[in-house]
């Protein structure tokens, strides 16, 4: 039966950092990796910023999705912008906006 091996204390937790996360990017380690967590995609409005924007539904029954509305400005257009948001942003962002989470 072989023996195992001791193991090692990893660098993050040397150095001091909280996470593994934070280490990688404070030392520049994950330019070129994907990110591993979870991603939302939110709708912003391309001429205030605004996130409260819907799609205009034309047609009977509005069957058809034509244009972009934001609420605030009233701009309407197809040219909708998007933000990619990392799951502690999304969450500060529901907060902000008054939505419950379970």
């Amino acid at each position: 039966m072989a023996k195992a091996g001791k193991i090692q204390t990893p660098d993050w937790v040397l150095e001091g950092y909280e996470s593994k996360k934070e280490y990688e990017k404070a030392k520049g380690l994950n330019k070129g990796k994907k990110s591993e967590e979870k991603t939302f995609k939110i709708k912003v409005c391309p001429k205030c910023g605004g996130y409260d924007v819907s799609v205009l539904l034309i047609g009977e029954e509005g069957k058809s999705a034509k244009d972009w509305e934001c609420k605030s400005c009233k701009w309407s257009g197809r040219n909708i912008g998007e933000k990619e948001l990392d799951e502690e942003d999304f969450m500060k962002y529901l907060d902000d906006k008054g939505e419950e989470v379970a």
